[in-house]
Formats: structure tokens, sequence, C-alpha cells
């Protein structure tokens, strides 16, 4: 039985060999042109500004002027209403901007781009480099192998 074991594994050593070499990682090697990310990634950025950030900034700064001119909010003594209206206007731009994620993932899944780790542009993966993989894709072949004890370092 040892000796029949031993030579099915000499036998799939050649034939895994070329075949690793060739072979790519499938969320690495998209079909996904530049070209049409940076149009979609540009797509998001405008309309997530026009669409949500801008309305839901002036609309927070509206309201927060109209609660300071009514007398439900103080305005500052040193700075007047600017600081209340700043901070309505920063959220107001934050949350906009933040409500407008969905969108864009969807927008780049319609382009083959899958949801995960290190895809897209909210991903926050850290800088790639020397010893670092370019793409944390598992595949089906590598979770079949038995992982051997870790290496003891000395």
């Amino acid at each position: 039985m040892s000796s029949e074991s031993s030579e099915e594994t000499a036998a799939a050593a050649p034939d895994s060999a070329p075949a690793k070499q060739s072979w790519k990682c499938p969320l690495s090697d998209a079909h996904v042109h530049r070209e049409d990310v940076r149009k979609v990634w540009k797509e998001c950025q405008e309309e997530s500004f026009w669409y949500r950030a801008l309305p839901l900034s002036v609309g927070s700064m509206a309201v927060t002027g109209g609660l300071i001119y009514n007398g439900v909010w103080k305005s500052s003594a040193r700075f007047g209403p600017f600081p209340k209206l700043a901070v309505a206007g920063l959220l107001g731009f934050a949350v906009g901007k933040a409500s407008y994620v969905g969108t864009c993932r969807s927008k780049f899944q319609e382009l083959g781009i899958k949801e995960g780790p290190g895809s897209g542009p909210w991903s926050r993966r850290g800088p790639s480099g020397p010893g670092r993989r370019h793409c944390h894709h598992e595949c089906e072949e590598c979770k079949k192998k038995p992982q051997g004890p870790p290496a003891e370092q000395a």
C-alpha cells in the first residue's frame, strides 16, 4: 500500500509542476480593463458628491442654521454660528459619501470585481511589496493540500 501511494505521488508531481507555473489567480488576473475600473471609480466619486454628499451637507447646514436662527441652538459667543454650520456640513458630507458605498460596490461587481478583501477602492489591505502576496484568494487545490507543522526558527 505504501508503494502504491509513493508511485501515485511521483506520477502526480511532474504533472502538477507545469500546471502550477502556468496557473494564475482568477481574482488578480480578471478580464477587467483598467480604463473601465477608472471610469467606474470616477463615476462613483462624482455621483456620490452630486447626489448624496452635497445635498446632505447643504441640507444639514440649512437645518442647523434654522435651529440657530429660531433660538433652539445658541451660536458661539466668540465665533458665531460658523462652527456649528461647519460641523453640520462636514457630517452631512461624510454621511452622504458613506451612504453611496453600496451603490459603488454594485457597480464594481457588474464589472466582475467580487466582494472581499483586497478588491475595490474600499479595501483596507496594507501596502504590497516584496514577500507579500498580491492575491489573497485560496484556490480549491490549495485547500485540499494538507499543511505540515510550521517550521521552527532557530
